[in-house]
């Protein structure tokens, strides 16, 4: 098993031709490399395409959750070119809401990954940002990040799910949680953590369940 390109705003079939990739729908793209089933010797292949884009997720992870969906926009094989975008989706179960699934994404403005997975309109998260005090906040590196709510009514007719953003380290964050009152897990201030810094621990960590639906 090994990640596979796509495209990093939708699901159209994408196309290489001399080192270029390009979309059926959105022309020109810098690839999504995700794997189809998660896994530790794939999810070290995807740390080495990152490069030094952050793999965030919660850390330490909760007993009983494991990594379902990784993938990064960029980057190459040799980890010599960075990495546009990056995400790690993990699933578990919660004591009021059953089983959780949460995405969280790191890119560059206009990548559309976050977007993508969030099922938001549009490439980036907006005007949601910064107006009003934050409604949720979480921790990397030591240092609050804030996150607004990114409202999806456009495109989320069941309302299945809650959307949050914010900026860290001069990169758009996302944070997509299904359902959405899961949210309110987002009430104790959890930790983030680049995965790809917690060296020998990588092997203990946890991967399989179903990936995101998107």
């Amino acid at each position: 098993m090994t990640l596979a390109a796509g495209c990093p705003r939708c699901s159209a079939p994408v196309t290489e031709s001399a080192g270029t990739w390009s979309c059926m729908d959105h022309g020109r793209i810098d690839p999504l490399w995700r794997s189809s089933v998660a896994g530790y010797e794939v999810f070290a292949e995807h740390l080495v395409r990152a490069g030094a884009m952050p793999s965030l997720m919660p850390w330490p992870l909760t007993p009983g959750w494991s990594i379902t969906d990784f993938g990064c926009v960029g980057g190459d094989p040799d980890g010599k070119v960075d990495a546009r975008a990056s995400f790690v989706s993990c699933a578990g179960p919660s004591e009021l809401d059953g089983v959780v699934e949460l995405t969280v994404i790191s890119e560059e403005p206009g990548v559309g990954l976050g977007a993508r997975c969030a099922g938001a309109s549009r490439t980036d998260p907006g005007a949601d940002l910064g107006e009003g005090p934050p409604h949720a906040k979480v921790r990397i590196d030591g240092h609050p990040i804030s996150l607004w709510a990114v409202s999806t009514s456009d495109s989320d007719v069941d309302f299945d799910r809650s959307v949050l953003a914010g900026e860290a380290h001069g990169r758009w964050l996302w944070i997509v949680l299904r359902p959405a009152s899961a949210v309110l897990l987002l009430k104790d201030e959890w930790v983030l953590h680049d995965v790809a810094g917690l060296g020998p621990e990588l092997i203990d960590l946890p991967f399989g369940g179903s990936p995101p639906a998107w």
